[in-house]
């Protein structure tokens, strides 16, 4: 999908450490300003209730939490509710925990031990359709797409991952960082017809974002 601009206006901040809670909800209050609407809650239960109640633009989720895993609810925000973003703010840094993430859906990956700043210019970027990964993070997930066409033979894609040649052409242009409008151009087709398309790539891959479109091609063997 086209990466799209999020508004700030709504945010719910998920972590259940005090401390780290009250410094999210500095950091957001100061960067989406007095207008906005910026709620917590310090499990899964609080949150699912507060989602159930209103609609968020945003949702900061810790993924250690008292009642289960952060990364929970983020597979349950891409079911029951596609419009608020998911941006993981987390100590751990895992291979299977970022990859879990990314793959429930996750738009972000970032680490409660750097700075304000650097977490404020991170967040920031979600206003201009970024997608914000901490520094580490990004470095091991390229290192992990690197290293899947190196597995041992990868696993024949079940029929339901099996994608067309167009769907081929499309996730490989993907993979070169190109948006869904240049895509369009490159192969002469609507950016509807391209967004139509990537709907059924993400379908097909079980997955909710291009970073884990793209990762799921590979180590599937898809993009080879």
């Amino acid at each position: 999908m086209e990466p799209q601009p999020i508004d700030l206006s709504t945010v719910l901040i998920v972590e259940d450490e005090a401390s780290a809670r009250t410094r999210m909800l500095g950091l957001m209050r100061a960067l989406a300003g007095p207008q906005a609407r910026i709620d917590s809650a310090a499990d899964l239960a609080q949150a699912r209730a507060r989602l159930q109640q209103g609609r968020y633009d945003l949702a900061l989720i810790d993924v250690q939490l008292p009642d289960g895993s952060g990364i929970e609810l983020i597979a349950w925000l891409g079911a029951h509710r596609p419009q608020t973003a998911a941006v993981i703010v987390s100590a751990y840094a895992e291979e299977e925990t970022l990859l879990a993430a990314v793959q429930a859906g996750a738009i972000g990956y970032l680490l409660k031990d750097r700075d304000d700043d650097e977490l404020r210019l991170c967040l920031q970027s979600l206003q201009r359709g970024g997608a914000p990964i901490d520094p580490l993070i990004a470095r091991r997930i390229l290192a992990l797409v690197q290293q899947a066409p190196a597995r041992a033979a990868p696993p024949v894609p079940e029929p339901a991952a099996q994608l067309s040649e167009r769907e081929r052409e499309i996730l490989r242009l993907v993979a070169q960082g190109f948006s869904n409008r240049e895509i369009a151009e490159l192969v002469a087709l609507s950016k509807l017809t391209i967004e139509c398309h990537t709907k059924n790539i993400y379908r097909k891959l079980a997955v909710g974002s291009r970073t884990a479109a793209v990762f799921e091609a590979r180590a599937l063997g898809l993009l080879n």
